[in-house]
């Protein structure tokens, strides 16, 4: 009890000490940071529970059970039945495990942009996941039927590159789902622990934690118009030819004009991306809605349910700012009101308003739903450059004729606007 309380009390410190050092934009790499560290745990247990079965049973050959303490006596006190199972047990606890501390290091170094975000796309990479899969159920079997720690360290070691290639074959555009499923499988590593300890509260948290986690990738996957099976097999999110041109030039605006404009409109919709969250503009924006609504005009913000780096990352900013919740709306609930919109506000978001999603079908976004912003009368993008920014999708809806790009950091640039709109 002394050694559990003094792990508890460094991990709870080093836990708090990370946290409050990460500011809100990495927030994602956080998450993904923790999750790994659920999935190494339970590849731990999942190898010393084997070691605490060679103790037991050599323990039962030479007749001292009765000298066994702790967890090892737990399992000398197990019937032949319920050993088969531990060891099925086990083997889920590493296969689960491995996976899900491999694919959050990778997501982390995605997420980070310490590793290209661009998808990693091995020729007949679905077969090389079926085969490693496959060979991890060869090797239970294995073990099962009396196999040693080598078949154990084996299943580990392949489960890790399964999980680096699951998610290294996923594209950046996609990396909010990504969060969400890695979140659910950390649920369920924590399940196969309780499982292997006879733990019914980790069971049950663990459950919960995963089945919560495989809802909302299903939700997200839903409204990006993507699989729940090939998001699971890491088989979406890869490159594909575009078969549009863009044509035309990006023109760009300064402050006075995008002043001007605001005070000519009577409604405008704001739409926050990544780049709101890297600038921490959200309560500049939100001064600047207040402001415009000061002004008589309707003033709304419009959330993609991946804006982002991970699910609800905006409706958490804007709350941050105390933008009130009624005027913060649901992609379904606004798109059919931008042909009625006056202007149109970006702020930072790329793939969410990127018309190839819908016009171009060899487009790696072709068919995810989008906030239709181009059908507003004027609309204003708040970007930091020219590039494509972090999925590398080119984006048409910077070339229309009634888009505008407002260069600049986030910040610094609602900022020089909140100082024409008094």
């Amino acid at each position: 009890w002394v050694l559990m309380g003094i792990m508890i009390a460094l991990g709870g410190v080093g836990g708090w000490s990370i946290a409050n050092r990460v500011q809100m934009t990495q927030m994602p790499e956080l998450m993904a940071g923790f999750h790994s560290l659920v999935g190494l745990a339970a590849v731990f247990i999942g190898i010393n529970a084997h070691l605490e079965l060679t103790v037991a049973s050599a323990a039962i050959d030479s007749a001292t059970v009765s000298e066994l303490a702790g967890f090892a006596a737990t399992i000398a006190a197990k019937s032949s039945v319920e050993i088969s199972i531990l060891k099925v047990e086990m083997v889920l606890s590493l296969f689960i495990g491995a996976i899900t501390f491999t694919g959050s290091l990778i997501a982390y170094g995605k997420l980070a942009e310490r590793l290209s975000s661009a998808p990693l796309t091995l020729p007949g990479r679905h077969i090389l996941n079926l085969a490693a899969i496959l060979l991890c159920v060869w090797l239970g079997y294995l073990y099962l039927a009396g196999g040693g720690l080598w078949t154990l360290i084996l299943i580990t070691l392949i489960a890790g590159a399964l999980g680096c290639h699951l998610i290294l074959g996923i594209g950046g555009a996609d990396m909010p789902v990504v969060v969400s499923m890695l979140n659910s499988y950390s649920g369920w590593a924590a399940a196969a622990i309780g499982f292997t300890l006879s733990n019914d509260l980790l069971i049950v948290t663990g459950a919960l934690v995963g089945s919560s986690g495989a809802i909302l990738s299903y939700i997200m996957c839903k409204g990006m118009n993507r699989s729940f099976v090939s998001v699971i097999l890491g088989g979406w999110g890869g490159e594909s030819e575009s078969s549009a041109s863009i044509s035309g030039e990006m023109r760009e605006a300064d402050v006075d004009s995008v002043a001007q404009e605001l005070d000519d409109a009577d409604s405008v919709v704001i739409v926050p991306g990544y780049g709101m969250a890297v600038a921490k503009a959200q309560g500049a924006v939100s001064e600047l809605s207040k402001r415009l609504r000061a002004k008589g005009k309707t003033v709304r913000f419009a959330i993609h349910p991946v804006a982002g780096r991970l699910p609800g990352h905006m409706n958490v900013l804007l709350a941050e700012a105390k933008v009130p919740y009624d005027f913060v709306l649901e992609m379904e609930e606004i798109n059919h009101d931008f042909p009625q919109t006056d202007v149109v506000i970006v702020i930072g978001a790329n793939d969410i308003v990127n018309p190839s999603a819908q016009d171009d079908p060899g487009s790696p976004i072709a068919g995810m739903p989008v906030l239709e912003v181009w059908k507003a009368r004027t609309v204003f993008v708040c970007k930091r450059g020219r590039g494509t920014g972090y999925s590398g999708i080119e984006n048409p809806l910077f070339f229309k004729e009634n888009t505008q790009m407002f260069y600049g950091d986030a910040k610094a640039s609602i900022d020089s606007l909140l100082q024409k709109v008094s």
